[in-house]
């Protein structure tokens, strides 16, 4: 039986390599016009995963599984399969297949709309795919609230009751500060792309991500993704700003988290990060708690003068500018402050999202109503507004909370963890920190839940207070 279903595990694990493998290539170096053909290609893999997950012979395996002695490893996959699998049963084959395909269609809409700066070009697609998530939120479990389906699923234990509380410290501790801070120039100069991508290339080294296990793409929106241990690519949207830089440490931090998982996991379910939570909160480490901290800058200035020798400030001006607080309209650039208040948006509208009351017609408008009302600005077009984020067009709701709760994670790891941060920064010795993280964190792979991690660290559970202490100390006295 154990054998059996390795045997099957294997497959469905190929599977997904080679979606994964074709994901990549699709948002990074696959010709426009292949779209249609590759459609068909990604529906035929899914089906053929499918036929194995779906099979009487898999769940009689899970199911048999369960209730035999197992070691660590294989018991905590198994229960995580025979959950899915419950999850699922009501679910059909021919119900999933159409998901799959209204993905990619919504995928590729969106961008077409971001061409256009039009939510229409988008608005069908979307509301397909969120009708058919509802539809199957509805036969996985009908007495669950779709939505509070969707944060577990992402964040294990996590609820709208539990969001609507972490939400609410943002908007009483965090919202008030924005508008305390003081107001700091731009960073009034022009990062030339090329070499920006040297020095990425500095950073990878300094970070210490091995080059022989990872690749460095070009993408829209920058992500990361990986099929083993020894096969994890990242991407970066360059543009003349220094959020090119900021978007390779972000996407180093997940990249650095999937890189350290234990290789013994690499054939398992178990070989990926524990929730989105957790990944982000490593995401947002390396950018935030590492790339953006005075240590950094203070070690590393004189070697990013080298890259951008006309860079007309010095160490100080460049450290304030850089961390300057401003509301602005992008996400993705949007800094450490005001961060949190671009997932509190997000977050509302997608409770209105699978609500009762939920019409996809005004949907970017509601964007451009929140935008305005809790960071005062209102976007000009909808390539600035709604069609910013690729996650709705993936099917990725319930996942943006994860952001804000993982930069939170981030600073109780900082305030909690046995070894001194700021020093270690400071005397450039990633690699300790490295790994710290791996031996607390990256090694478990999905093998221990996101709390006993926290716990591990912190000895206690998750606790919003210290998000608000590191946003204080470092923008109350400026």
């Amino acid at each position: 039986m154990k054998d059996r279903y390795l045997e099957l595990r294997k497959k469905i694990k190929a599977y997904n390599f080679a979606l994964s493998t074709i994901s990549y290539d699709a948002e990074t170096i696959a010709p426009k016009d292949s779209f249609n053909y590759r459609m068909e290609m990604v529906s035929t893999l899914v089906a053929e995963r499918m036929n194995i997950y779906k099979s009487d012979e898999y769940a009689e395996l899970v199911e048999g599984l369960s209730k035999t002695e197992l070691d660590n490893v294989l018991k905590r996959e198994i229960e995580l399969e025979l959950k899915d699998l419950n999850k699922n049963k009501n679910v059909s084959k021919e119900l999933l297949m159409e998901y799959s395909k209204a993905n990619q269609i919504a995928n590729r809409k969106w961008e077409e709309a971001r061409e256009q700066k039009d939510f229409n070009v988008f608005k069908e697609a979307l509301n397909n795919l969120i009708v058919l998530i509802k539809k199957i939120k509805a036969l996985q479990k009908h007495n669950v609230h779709p939505y509070d389906q969707l944060l577990d699923e992402n964040e294990e234990g996590y609820s709208m009751e539990k969001y609507d509380e972490f939400f609410n410290v943002v908007r009483e501790e965090i919202v008030p500060l924005i508008k305390e801070v003081e107001v700091i120039e731009k960073m009034d100069y022009v990062f030339d792309q090329k070499a920006q991508e040297a020095f990425i290339s500095y950073l990878i080294e300094t970070i210490h991500f091995d080059m022989n296990k990872g690749l460095l793409g070009e993408s829209i929106h920058p992500f990361t993704t990986h099929t083993h241990s020894s096969d994890v690519r990242f991407t970066v949207a360059y543009d003349d700003s220094l959020e090119s830089t900021f978007a390779a440490f972000h996407e180093l931090g997940h990249a650095m988290y999937n890189q350290q998982i234990s290789p013994e996991l690499d054939m398992t379910y178990l070989s990926r990060g524990v929730s989105p939570g957790i990944h982000e909160s490593q995401s947002r480490f390396y950018e935030n708690i590492i790339g953006r901290s005075k240590a950094f800058w203070d070690k590393h200035f004189d070697v990013f003068k080298t890259y951008f020798p006309d860079l007309p400030y010095e160490k100080e001006e460049f450290y304030r500018r850089m961390n300057r607080v401003e509301p602005s309209l992008i996400r993705v650039a949007a800094d450490e402050l005001t961060y949190p208040v671009h997932i509190l948006i997000r977050y509302e509208i997608e409770k209105y999202i699978f609500s009762e009351n939920f019409d996809i017609d005004n949907l970017n408008e509601k964007w451009n109503d929140l935008y305005e009302e809790y960071l005062g600005i209102r976007p000009e077009n909808d390539l600035v507004g709604i069609l910013q984020d690729i996650h709705w067009s993936w099917g990725y709701f319930g996942y943006f909370p994860t952001y804000a709760l993982g930069s939170a994670i981030a600073s109780q790891i900082y305030y909690t963890s046995s070894v001194d941060i700021d020093a270690l920064i400071g005397n450039n010795d990633i690699e300790t920190i490295n790994k710290y993280l791996r031996e607390n964190i990256h090694t478990f792979g999905g093998l221990k839940t996101p709390s006993e991690l926290i716990e591990g660290i912190s000895g206690e559970e998750f606790n919003a207070k210290y998000y608000v202490r590191y946003l204080k100390e470092k923008y109350s006295r400026r």
